[in-house]
């Protein structure tokens, strides 16, 4: 446990009651929008903090950020919906993420005396999203990670284990059985490799489950067969669209690069299952990396690909560019070595500390705390206190008048995604940097 300060968080409680309602979440099928109508000439709020001169943010320790975090669980309590008729949105922006959020609060050890209230209350929310997703009819968005029930199931088996509950096996079997679904390779007439519903998302959710339960939850054989699947269809998309790498994948028709439903994130399940990849198809992978790679434009990464980056209006979000994009490259650093991936996430990070600020929101998708996450990763990375500095800085500007006067608004205010649970995660690994890790985003495994 880091004992590093943390930014003055004493008017958190007051955030939540200050977000404005808007933002339509849009039915099971929807994706991170890109459209630019909607903005301003600009996406972000000016950076006017002076950057890290040697010094942590002085007097605000883990203790004191505790009564805060609290209150803002809260009144996140008291928004969200608990019928079952509201559980739409799976992970993404639906109850299921609030459940994650409070399971990700009881594990850091500065909450241990509200661990039991809310690992139980987790339950009760995480309890009616099952029940949403076992009567789900379409079996391809029960295979579905952000927004069905893959994901839910296997929030649902860390919240039972965590409980002690010898019932975690019953999600995690409902869990693996959605194998099937996913393996053939066009299960999805929309696109069938990307994060939130396609063959991408179930790894990772494979992945998240790996990591937190200390057990393999997939027989090789049958990650094999998915990471096949992944790999012919982008060799199929690829050869089809006449491309000059080897693997490529669209999501609705657009050729999406970023984390939410591009290649990166695509590429970045790969890699966390490299081992079982044969020789050619790990050079089938690494070719991708270094190709993406090659498409930077000034520190990030067009929304899809061939487009050119607008300087005054450009993506710099988790969902699209290059704070998402990011993780994908610290993945292919932590696994070689090799130093340009690791300059590729300093250079990211420098972007998003210049245009990170954001205006839609506290959330983790396009909002603040999903900027300053790309801080945290590469304190992880480097063991640079600076980005820790920063990553308070970020954490500072959610409580400003600025930010509150001057943010769009969001709908589901209690989401993962998209409103003040995620931003709750971010909070708490902010007072736990050395295990901090963007929510159900396995990097470090």
């Amino acid at each position: 446990m880091s004992n590093q300060s943390v930014a003055p968080l004493s008017s958190l409680d007051t955030l939540s009651t200050e977000l404005r309602p808007a933002l339509s979440s849009g039915g099971p099928q929807r994706f991170c929008s890109v459209s630019a109508s909607v903005m301003e000439n600009t996406r972000c709020f000016a950076n006017r903090f002076s950057d890290y001169k040697g010094a942590l943010l002085p007097g605000q320790g883990g203790e004191a950020a505790v009564p805060a975090v609290v209150a803002t669980v809260d009144k996140i309590l008291k928004k969200v919906p608990t019928d079952v008729s509201d559980c739409d949105g799976g992970l993404y922006d639906g109850p299921a993420g609030v459940a994650y959020m409070l399971y990700h609060v009881s594990e850091c050890p500065l909450f241990s005396e509200h661990r039991e209230v809310y690992l139980k209350t987790a339950k009760q929310i995480i309890d009616v999203s099952v029940r949403y997703v076992d009567a789900e009819p379409d079996k391809n968005m029960r295979a579905a990670f952000l927004l069905g029930g893959a994901g839910i199931y296997a929030v649902a088996a860390l919240i039972y284990k965590s409980l002690g509950l010898a019932d975690f096996v019953k999600p995690l079997t409902k869990f693996r059985n959605l194998w099937e679904v996913c393996a053939p390779i066009n299960f999805l007439e929309c696109g069938s490799d990307e994060l939130f519903v396609g063959r991408a998302g179930y790894l990772c959710a494979a992945l998240v489950l790996k990591q937190k339960l200390g057990i393999e939850i997939l027989s090789k054989d049958q990650i094999k067969s998915i990471c096949q699947a992944i790999i012919e269809s982008g060799k199929q998309y690829a050869r089809r669209k006449r491309k000059p790498f080897p693997l490529m994948y669209s999501y609705y028709g657009t050729e999406y690069l970023g984390a939410a439903h591009g290649l990166s994130s695509v590429l970045q399940m790969l890699l966390s299952y490299q081992d079982m990849l044969s020789g050619a198809e790990k050079d089938l992978v690494w070719q991708s990396v270094d190709f993406l790679m090659n498409q930077e434009q000034n520190c990030n990464w067009p929304a899809e690909l061939g487009a050119i980056i607008e300087r005054e209006n450009e993506l710099v979000h988790w969902c699209h560019g290059a704070p998402g994009v990011a993780y994908l490259f610290a993945k292919a650093y932590l696994i070689n070595k090799k130093p340009q991936y690791l300059d590729t996430c300093i250079r990211s990070g420098e972007l998003v500390w210049q245009k990170g600020l954001l205006k839609k929101g506290p959330g983790i998708c396009h909002g603040v705390a999903g900027s300053a996450y790309v801080f945290l990763l590469l304190y992880r990375l480097t063991g640079n206190s600076k980005y820790i500095y920063r990553a308070q800085r970020f954490a500072e500007f959610l409580f400003t008048e600025e930010f509150k006067a001057g943010s769009h608004s969001v709908t589901s205010v209690y989401s993962l995604f998209e409103g003040l649970s995620g931003t709750v995660c971010f909070l708490v690994d902010l007072l736990q940097p050395d295990q901090s890790e963007f929510p159900l985003f396995s990097v470090f495994v």
